[in-house]
């Protein structure tokens, strides 16, 4: 069992497809990504609609670099990082352009809900905006 996460808090799965691994067929809604996949060999076919990033360990942060590459890239479907990740990881995640985060029940049951939403306001306390001023 696994919990979603947005900015709003913990909420339900409503992705109602499964998920391809790389090197599917075009017609993939949904792509797998392990965390040392290459950004510059994901096609990012009209078609995608989410892409999932794994996170083997809250200490791997290459999913967040596959991230923003692919949102300089241009994807702007779904991003979900799934795997490891802690509530402190949160505001990094949404700002690598994660639009969400999946996590094993777990996860979930030692950083719970208000953990997590402490972090919604990520565009905020961050050293960028306190030096913008």
């Amino acid at each position: 069992m696994t919990q979603l996460i947005n900015d709003t808090g913990f909420i339900p799965e409503d992705w109602p497809h499964g998920f391809c691994t790389q090197g599917a067929a075009n017609d993939c809604l949904a792509l797998d990504l392990a965390s040392d996949a290459d950004p510059a060999d994901i096609d990012l076919n009209a078609g995608l609609q989410m892409i999932r990033i794994d996170f083997p360990s809250a200490a791997d942060g290459r999913g967040f670099t596959i991230a923003r590459a692919l949102r300089l890239r241009g994807y702007t479907g779904r991003l979900r990082a799934h795997g490891h990740l802690i509530a402190d990881q949160y505001a990094m995640a949404r700002r690598a352009g994660f639009d969400e985060v999946e996590i094993t029940a777990a996860i979930a049951a030692r950083q719970p809900q208000d953990q997590w939403r402490a972090r919604a306001n990520w565009r905020d306390h961050n050293y960028q905006s306190r030096l913008r001023g």
